[in-house]
């Protein structure tokens, strides 16, 4: 059995009290999650050992715009896996860090993850770095409507469309075989005729401003930073453990696999967070614990 699933039970207790400690010395507790806090809701992530990015690879947002085949790829694609990602449910990695941020242990939760599970949980002070994949916009008109409206829209066009992928992905994409996309239709804005993406930040586009000013201004009021289920290696995410440990404010991580912010990190638990997390919450108590700050 893989030790990282099955760890010590001594192991276990040490880790429990070092993130513990960090979470109860901290007034101001800013927290940063990836792809890993969703994983055993269901929705794999890309980098993990195993994850996707070893044999599936994500539509970049240049190829998206410029070309017709990418759209038609990624909207087949999703369309395909939209249903398994949209009855995805929180676990109890997002119960936990929305039980800790009612009992005010968190000052705020910025998410990697488009899947909107952190606010189904009950997490209210949230930052959606990368946005959410229940809408589409208008890349001409600016024009939102529901991600559902243009699956079926997506079903209008494709009635006798039958291939089913064999995996979802983090941002609502999923792996298919590309010998099932041909004449697949893609439907473009009903206002304008423009172009429809969903509302998630794609790779190689970049995360807008606002949201990047919110959360850098929440990293450093805060006084440390946990990084829970994210390897970090796409900048949009490290650069808050690099504003952190730069500070000097202690970065904690709970992720399994190696992250890019290892080397800046006061401790490192290698524990998968849907098991690990729900073990603090006897040690943090069930009273709202807060410091004034």
């Amino acid at each position: 059995m893989d030790t990282l699933l099955a760890p010590h039970p001594d192991t276990i207790a040490d880790d429990v009290n070092r993130l513990a400690d960090l979470i109860l010395r901290a007034d101001r507790l800013v927290v940063l999650t990836g792809a890993g806090c969703s994983t055993e809701s269901g929705i794999p992530d890309y980098r993990s050992p195993g994850g996707l990015w070893t044999n599936h690879k994500p539509v970049y947002f240049a190829d998206f715009v410029r070309s017709a085949t990418a759209r038609q790829r990624y909207w087949a694609r999703s369309f395909g896996g939209w249903r398994a990602f949209d009855r995805a449910h929180p676990n109890a990695a997002h119960h936990t860090l929305a039980a800790l941020e009612a009992r005010g242990r968190i000052h705020g939760l910025i998410t990697q993850n488009v899947d909107r599970l952190h606010l189904e949980a009950g997490s209210r002070n949230v930052i959606e770095l990368h946005g959410h994949n229940d809408s589409v916009i208008c890349l001409s008109c600016g024009t939102e409507s529901p991600r559902q409206a243009m699956q079926d829209r997506l079903y209008a066009l494709n009635p006798y469309w039958t291939a089913q992928p064999t995996a979802i992905a983090p941002d609502g994409d999923a792996q298919l075989d590309t010998d099932t996309l041909t004449g697949f239709q893609v439907p473009n804005c009903a206002a304008c005729g423009g172009l429809i993406k969903p509302h998630v930040v794609f790779f190689g586009e970049s995360v807008p401003p606002a949201r990047v000013a919110q959360a850098t201004a929440w990293v450093d009021e805060g006084d440390a930073l946990l990084v829970i289920g994210s390897s970090l290696t796409v900048w949009s995410g490290y650069r808050f453990a690099r504003q952190a440990a730069g500070a000097g404010k202690p970065l904690g991580i709970v992720s399994l696999g190696p992250t890019r912010a290892d080397p800046l990190a006061a401790f490192k638990i290698a524990q998968p967070v849907a098991r690990f997390l729900p073990l603090l919450l006897d040690q943090i108590g069930p009273q709202a614990v807060a410091r004034a700050g």
